[in-house]
């Protein structure tokens, strides 16, 4: 297909040439999986469920702490303490004037603390949650994919069906300068009326207007593949191929719940679910192991005495305030609300997979009248003009052939525009 008529009205429309690119769809579709910001910030809602998913792992493995404190005290409390951990208590240091009033301690301590969860029930569900919910944000990202590459081929569809409207209207204004040369020497021979030679003038303006309309949704329509592509620069793309039919329906098309994204809320119902245990087993004690080594000296950096600490405790939260309660109530309800908008969910998905199948159908019936009517027309209208060239028909007549036509073209394309879509979108419901 030629677009050099295309280009010429680019470069008017847009008042400065600019760079043009001729694109495949498969070109197009590689550009979008590579650039998409839609596909780059669900890639990124995949790393931070993964994230959250790694931070439940302190639900098994321990804290560490360490530390280094260095004081100066007066104070006799402090001031013994540090004397008894670094070892170096006397029998003057039990002087009750001593014990009182001391003088200047200096301490410094080291510390190295371990904490290892034993017993977590409701972490154990809050680590199920979070990885249910990764696993849904996979599945969306997935989904999200498929959606990019549809609907970046629906945008190199329209980018083909406003191509082919310029291309309709300037052949059919082409039409029109030669109807309006003929209708102009006619009434110079005084063969028909002022208002017919007004009548071919005003339709051939009024083509004009709509082949401006045409031009712009071809702007708009590359412009569109633009930010698919996140191209800051707007290139002016242009279709390798023209917008033809695709073939015919014939696989039988079958509704499945393994689409990625049913599965994707499937996974979000098992994250709420998980939660609501895990507020459940909040309820339940928790039992945790601790220890601590600790070095002590009054020098810095240095450590002539040390201890250690080892223990476990059994925590249990009896009441706070209803606070776990309500939270219990809050989590059971987000559960149930996600079980329905799960049951919705489906069913919409199938009654819109039913529609959409039934859309194909009518779509393709749609092309076929569609190609007989452009035939049709294409036929009166050759017969009105020859006519129309040796004065046997009547200027009004022959507009109104001409307009039909040019519909009818304009109205062929739209559904093959419409099957395709149709097709395109099927496919990505029945994935």
């Amino acid at each position: 297909m030629k677009y050099i008529s295309i280009i010429t009205l680019f470069i008017m429309l847009s008042g400065a040439i600019q760079a043009q690119h001729i694109l495949s769809m498969e070109e197009a579709v590689n550009k979008a999986a590579q650039n998409s910001n839609v596909i780059r910030v669900v890639n990124a809602s995949v790393l931070e469920s993964k994230a959250e998913y790694a931070q439940t792992n302190a639900i098994f493995l321990p804290s560490i702490e360490a530390s280094y404190t260095g004081i100066s005290t007066t104070n006799p409390l402090m001031a013994f303490g540090s004397k008894l951990n670094q070892e170096i208590l006397t029998q003057n240091d039990f002087n009750p004037s001593l014990l009182n009033d001391p003088d200047q301690t200096t301490n410094f301590a080291t510390k190295i603390e371990v904490m290892q969860p034993l017993l977590n029930f409701d972490g154990i569900f809050q680590r199920s949650a979070a990885k249910a919910k990764m696993e849904a944000s996979e599945f969306h990202q997935a989904r999200t994919q498929e959606y990019v590459v549809m609907e970046t081929k629906k945008a190199y569809m329209q980018l083909q069906l406003a191509i082919g409207a310029v291309n309709v209207l300037l052949k059919t204004r082409e039409a029109l300068f030669e109807t309006l040369r003929i209708t102009k020497n006619s009434f110079n021979q005084g063969l028909i009326q002022k208002s017919d030679l007004l009548a071919v003038e005003v339709r051939y303006t009024e083509v004009e207007n709509q082949l401006q309309l045409a031009q712009s949704n071809v702007l708009n329509a590359s412009n569109y593949l633009s930010v698919l592509f996140n191209d800051e620069t707007f290139t002016l793309y242009q279709p390798a191929d023209s917008l033809s039919l695709m073939n015919a329906p014939l696989d039988i098309k079958v509704f499945t719940e393994e689409r990625p994204d049913i599965l994707a809320l499937g996974k979000a119902l098992d994250a709420y679910e998980s939660a609501y245990k895990a507020d459940k087993m909040a309820f339940l004690p928790r039992l945790n192991a601790f220890g601590s080594f600790e070095l002590y000296d009054d020098k810095f950096f240095q450590a002539d005495a040390n201890g250690y600490i080892v223990g476990a405790q059994l925590s249990w939260n009896l009441f706070d305030g209803s606070k776990k309660i309500g939270k219990v109530a809050k989590s059971k309800a987000s559960f149930e609300k996600s079980k329905y908008e799960l049951d919705q969910y489906k069913m919409e998905s199938r009654s819109e997979f039913n529609r959409t199948n039934r859309l194909v159908q009518d779509a393709y019936n749609s092309v076929r009248l569609a190609k007989l009517a452009v035939e049709q027309s294409e036929e009166s209208l050759r017969i009105r003009n020859n006519r129309y060239k040796e004065g046997l028909e009547r200027t009004s007549d022959l507009l109104i052939a001409e307009t039909q036509f040019a519909q009818k073209q304009l109205e062929l394309n739209k559904a093959i525009f419409q099957y395709n879509y149709a097709q395109l979108y099927l496919n990505f419901l029945s994935k």
